[in-house]
């Protein structure tokens, strides 16, 4: 079993990293694996609602000049999700939520069904607001959301500070224990034991 962590902060070794790192060693102590991913700094696309992803296929974006083929990719074999972000001006990086969006868009395929959950970042304010724009695309995506003994938030400003947050680095051990639970559980009972939905209906409110 594996989970997949996206560390959606432009600072690599920042509050966002720390928080994520928490999650995944107490994963890698219940003996799943864990991989962080780095955005990085370079610029990442937003979604221009193109639907060429529908039309070619392949479970990929049409831009492949950022990390977001690169990321959906490794979620192809993958068995859930943790994306972390700073928090700015109340809401996650821009380029998280392109990325999130993209992905999900273009290869929803390697998402549906797998747990996952978001880590909030921040100096003092605005991460509970975060935190739920990062969890929306999980429930469209049928996608069981891990919780955790408070919502996933942690808080620093300079880098590493985010590791004195007691409360906040218990949290992300805390959501560590219970993904790797529900992995346990969904493993043992196989994928046939999967929920089957009925085909969706969608409908516009103008017609």
């Amino acid at each position: 079993m594996k989970v997949l962590l996206i560390n959606g902060s432009p600072r690599k070794q920042g509050n966002t990293f720390t928080a994520l790192s928490e999650v995944a060693k107490t994963l890698e102590k219940n003996g799943i694996e864990a991989e962080i991913v780095q955005m990085g700094m370079k610029p990442v696309r937003s979604c221009i609602a193109c639907g060429q992803c529908r039309v070619k296929g392949g479970n990929k974006c049409v831009f492949d000049d950022d990390v977001c083929n690169r990321i959906s990719e490794k979620m192809a074999t993958a068995d859930a999700l943790v994306v972390g972000s700073p928090v700015y001006y109340g809401q996650p990086n821009g380029a998280v939520l392109s990325l999130m969006q993209r992905m999900f868009f273009s290869a929803g395929a390697y998402f549906v069904q797998k747990p996952a959950a978001a880590v909030a970042v921040c100096r003092r304010g605005g991460a509970s607001a975060a935190y739920q724009t990062m969890n929306m695309p999980f429930e469209m995506m049928n996608m069981p959301v891990v919780t955790s003994q408070y919502w996933n938030i942690a808080y620093g400003r300079e880098e590493g500070q985010a590791a004195q947050d007691v409360e906040g680095m218990q949290t992300m051990r805390t959501l560590a224990e219970n993904m790797a639970w529900l992995l346990k559980k969904i493993h043992a009972d196989g994928q046939s034991d999967l929920p089957t939905h009925e085909p969706w209906t969608p409908m516009n409110f103008i017609r």
